[in-house]
């Protein structure tokens, strides 16, 4: 079986995130960039399938700027086998739509029997990229799961909803999504960070894939700082102090 897991390099969750005042996009260059958490998880459960499994190879695929090659390099020595960047300056600022469009067009010479990733980035929360990955490779799309099974007969899986728990199944070739419920990614040992330097990975341009090359970008309107946050009221309990917190819920629409 060939997994290849789709993986992207964001901001440090613990910094604090800015925007670019010249663009209004996220500022990657204000702290450390990291591979998104959630990512991490969807490689994890690639790597369970090839701890049974020896045959099964893992891939794992960005799309970034040069530096994303860390989080290639970083999932490499987790224990995937080799790795995909595509690396293009008319990238910068692509949309959802564009991604997706990018990222499928990678897909398709891969060879993939299944495709994990995260059910969204911690960056950007858009949610929608794998969807539409798998729209544009005509596969199903397996969604959100915070329990899989995946084996060379299909995958299988429970999705948390509001109501209750869904058991879900697909046939392969499929798109898989995790969620942060799904099982905690393993640190790379010392073994695997000696042999993630030698291990293979193809970078690839918008000109060697299947794809329009006129870019798409997000482009932001204006953009302000968020406001500093305010002290709150202090309520001196002279007997009151119910009442007044009561006014306060109601007045705020929060009973």
């Amino acid at each position: 079986m060939k997994i290849v897991v789709l993986i992207k390099q964001v901001p440090d969750t613990a910094d604090e995130r800015t925007l670019d005042p010249a663009t209004g996009w996220l500022n990657r260059d204000a702290g450390d960039n990291i591979v998104d958490e959630i990512n991490e998880r969807a490689l994890e459960v690639a790597l369970q399938v090839k701890d049974k499994d020896k045959g099964t190879e893992v891939v794992v695929l960005t799309m970034g700027p040069a530096d994303a090659a860390k989080a290639v390099r970083k999932a490499l020595s987790m224990g995937a086998d080799s790795g995909i960047h595509v690396l293009d300056d008319s990238l910068a600022g692509a949309d959802a739509a564009r991604t997706a469009a990018v990222l499928a067009a990678a897909l398709k010479g891969a060879g993939a029997d299944v495709i994990v990733a995260g059910n969204e980035s911690t960056d950007g929360r858009g949610g929608v990229v794998p969807a539409m990955v798998a729209e544009h490779l005509g596969l199903p799309l397996v969604g959100s799961l915070s329990e899989v099974t995946l084996t060379g007969a299909g995958v299988s899986g429970e999705r948390q909803g509001e109501s209750g728990t869904l058991t879900v199944s697909s046939a392969l070739p499929a798109v898989v999504t995790v969620t942060e419920r799904s099982a905690e990614a393993r640190f790379p040992n010392f073994k695997g960070i000696l042999t993630a330097k030698r291990k293979p990975v193809a970078t690839v341009a918008v000109a060697d894939l299947d794809v329009p090359a006129t870019p798409a970008r997000t482009v932001v309107v204006s953009h302000s700082e968020r406001p500093a946050r305010q002290a709150g009221t202090k309520i001196a309990d002279d007997g009151s102090a119910g009442t007044l917190l009561a006014e306060y819920l109601i007045e705020n629409r929060l009973v």
